[in-house]
């Protein structure tokens, strides 16, 4: 018991408590200067690596990859070092972040898959920051692409994040690797309207949009033969691509337009609704049984 209270004793020793503090100071000072520096020389590495990157014509979505993986590499190494400037045995920390990493990995499988996916679409670069993709449904221009998420801002000012790995196994469409984009309108009109004065009612509107390029020509194809109308499609090619939501709605609409005014026959399915006519009971058998 007294061996016990002699032990008590030593440990909240205030002389002793003083001198543990004071030299556990200067390493935890060292330790906080340390990644202090590290921190500094992330942030001017950063600055310097911008124009740098710039200058050797590296697109933004390699120069966001290559900052991003920096980054974490030098907090790493100055966190490593602020550690063993207070004694801790880094081998020792390491080791053990190596084992709860697969523990982690292994219960964060989706979080780990996403990574994985976004190092693939770095490498891969199906499209790069500023594209116009659509991605499992959802259209928009790509803002920002990082190691777990692929951002998308809409038409209508909404920001999507898009997990990497629904990307990676989802099909992705960009409207923007190639300089022109074409425009397809898809029109019902009515199965007895003449197809060559439809037509030509179509191509001058298509010849009076100044964004629509002559060559290759707009043309207009039967893409249907249904029961109760016929599907034609005006077919433009845009000279840019960039400009192909706005141009694909005005196009629609001076074509319905068009079409409108030279009285064309645009029907759409309906589905009519007809009461029955309820039959009056049969008549009972006369001269029936006892």
């Amino acid at each position: 018991m007294e061996s016990i209270t002699t032990r008590l004793s030593a440990l909240f020793d205030p002389g002793a408590i003083a001198a543990r503090i004071s030299g556990f100071v200067p390493d935890l000072v060292a330790a906080l200067l340390a990644f202090a520096v590290f921190f500094l020389i992330w942030r001017l590495a950063r600055r310097a690596l911008e124009p740098i990157l710039v200058r050797a014509g590296v697109d933004e979505t390699a120069r966001a990859f290559i900052q991003t993986t920096l980054q974490y590499a030098i907090l790493a190494i100055g966190t490593v070092t602020a550690l063993a400037q207070i004694g801790v045995d880094t081998a020792s920390v390491l080791t053990s972040l190596g084992v709860a990493g697969l523990t982690i990995g292994f219960a964060a499988r989706d979080a780990l898959s996403n990574v994985i996916s976004g190092i693939f679409i770095f490498w891969d670069r199906p499209f790069v920051i500023g594209d116009l993709v659509e991605v499992d449904g959802h259209y928009g221009r790509v803002a920002q692409i990082t190691m777990r998420s692929t951002r998308l801002v809409t038409p209508d000012g909404k920001m999507l994040a898009i997990p990497n790995s629904t990307i990676v196994n989802r099909t992705v469409a960009s409207y923007t690797n190639f300089p022109h984009l074409r425009l397809d309108i898809p029109i019902s009109i009515g199965v007895g309207e003449d197809l060559d004065r439809v037509r030509t009612l179509l191509l001058a509107v298509a010849a009076q949009d100044p964004q629509l390029m002559r060559s290759p020509a707009p043309s207009v194809v039967v893409t249907a033969l249904n029961d109760y109308n016929t599907t034609i499609e005006l077919q433009a090619w845009l000279d840019d691509e960039k400009e192909h939501l706005v141009a694909r709605f005005r196009l629609r609409e001076r074509a319905f337009e068009a079409l409108r005014e030279a009285n064309v026959d645009m029907p759409f399915e309906t589905l009519r609704l007809a009461p029955l006519e309820l039959r009056s009971s049969a008549s009972p058998l006369i001269g029936g049984g006892d």
